[in-house]
């Protein structure tokens, strides 16, 4: 139809997204269960002051980090301002800890049932973390200065507890639904939702600053975070492609004939994604939390606590900042090849390989696969590694660069908000496939 031709790709993909009544109903089931995550979000917890609370959120730049990842809901110290964190972290410590325990990696290897009981200890393990993160959370409030929650009863501090620890598990029940009812990966865009919930925040930060005369150093802001969600697209959907050739036999006219078949095994640039960022932060971020605890008042005499403090702290002068973003940089390059070497080696590719009839060219099936595959994937790790570093120190770079203090670059955010609008594409791309639609992606 010529109305139809003359439409963008884009916006026909979407149109006949719409049109399709089974699409139409994830999209609508994953809007409206967004719509619940952002009215958890403005539910408070007892006993806080909103004021306190907003002097806090000031004066300290990993709150408002934090806060940004919550949508909003850590700011105000809402049921849901652990946010799905707490099961983020569960869900890494059972990847490390899978190839380890025997236990578990005989139930990876289950198929679906066994994915079911793993899925199930994560839900458990993640039931003390949020209670952990929510407790160290309402003490640091607590002591801030002025305290952001006044004092409360040892029942009060449990019911508050327990208030958090809810808000998490609902938040992660609703991802679920989004990922069996609605569309994409539900958990990540809870966390997407987040993020995107921060941005009129960050577009008021903007006009402020511009208002303030900054606006060169607002323009070179904008087009180093244009440029970094380009390379974050370029680094996150790069491969290298391993060819493999599969020989299969067919039994014809009584007769054996092989056949033979080609294919390749992509090998990701950037294979662990987000965690060494996660990893690295929370490192990093360890010692000034527990310095915090233990450091005087700013209006008393530093103690060594204190100067703990200032030694980890992202928004630290220089050249105490190196300190912080040096140890930052080298960390998230160490993770990002240890978590790249427990992924690969729990998908074992030279066995699947073997079990196929398939093999690489020019390399001998099992153990000069392995290294040859090893070797492939710790080379090209190398590039995945040093830009997740160099994005990890972004906003660092940009602050130094564009000299505006009031806008927060996140580089973990840009990487969340990217991966999970290219992976929500994909699906839809794959629904509209099937049903011989063009999609988004051309």
């Amino acid at each position: 139809m010529p109305q139809k031709a003359a439409r963008p790709r884009l916006i026909q993909a979407m149109i006949d997204a719409f049109s399709l009544p089974d699409l139409r109903r994830r999209i609508l089931i994953t809007f409206g269960i967004l719509v619940v995550f952002r009215l958890i979000a403005h539910i408070p917890v007892p006993k806080v002051d909103s004021n306190a609370l907003a002097s806090v959120f000031q004066n300290n730049s990993l709150y408002g980090m934090l806060d940004m990842f919550s949508g909003g809901a850590l700011r105000n110290f809402s049921v849901a301002a652990m946010g799905v964190y707490p099961y983020i972290t569960a869900s890494i410590v059972m990847t490390l800890m899978t190839p380890v325990i025997p236990r578990l990696q005989a139930l990876s290897q289950e198929g679906e049932a066994g994915r079911n009981k793993i899925n199930l200890i994560t839900h458990w393990i993640t039931i003390p973390l949020a209670a952990l993160s929510g407790y160290g959370q309402l003490v640091l409030l607590q002591r801030a200065s002025p305290p952001a929650i006044g004092a409360t009863t040892p029942l009060e501090t449990i019911a508050v507890i327990l208030s958090l620890v809810a808000g998490t598990m609902f938040l992660v029940w609703l991802g679920e639904q989004i990922t069996e009812y609605g569309i994409g990966n539900g958990i990540s865009i809870i966390i997407f939702a987040g993020i995107l919930a921060g941005i009129p925040t960050q577009i008021g930060q903007g006009i402020l600053a511009g208002e303030q005369g900054q606006y060169i150093g607002l323009a070179v802001f904008v087009a180093l975070a244009l440029a970094t969600t380009f390379f974050i697209v370029i680094f996150t959907e790069a491969h290298r492609r391993i060819p493999v050739q599969y020989a299969k036999s067919i039994f014809r006219g009584g007769k054996m004939y092989r056949q033979s078949g080609s294919s390749y095994i992509p090998l990701r640039v950037n294979t662990a994604g987000m965690i060494p960022l996660i990893f690295s932060m929370a490192i990093v971020v360890f010692p000034g939390i527990i310095a915090s605890y233990f450091m005087n008042a700013s209006s008393e005499s530093p103690n060594f606590w204190n100067h703990i403090y200032n030694i980890f702290n992202s928004s630290a002068p220089m050249p105490l900042g190196l300190v912080y973003w040096g140890l930052y940089f080298l960390l998230v390059i160490g993770f990002a090849f240890f978590y790249t070497t427990v992924v690969f080696q729990q998908q074992d590719l030279p066995g699947v390989l073997q079990r196929q009839g398939g093999f690489v060219p020019g390399i001998r099936p099992g153990k000069q696969t392995q290294t040859y595959l090893n070797n492939v994937i710790m080379r090209i790790t190398w590039a995945g590694a040093l830009f997740l570093a160099l994005v990890a120190i972004l906003p660092f770079l940009a602050q130094r660069i564009t000299n505006v203090q009031a806008l927060q670059l996140s580089s973990t955010g840009l990487l969340i908000v990217v991966g999970v609008v290219l992976d929500t594409m994909k699906q839809m791309e794959a629904q509209l496939a099937m049903r011989r639609y063009e999609g988004f992606i051309k």
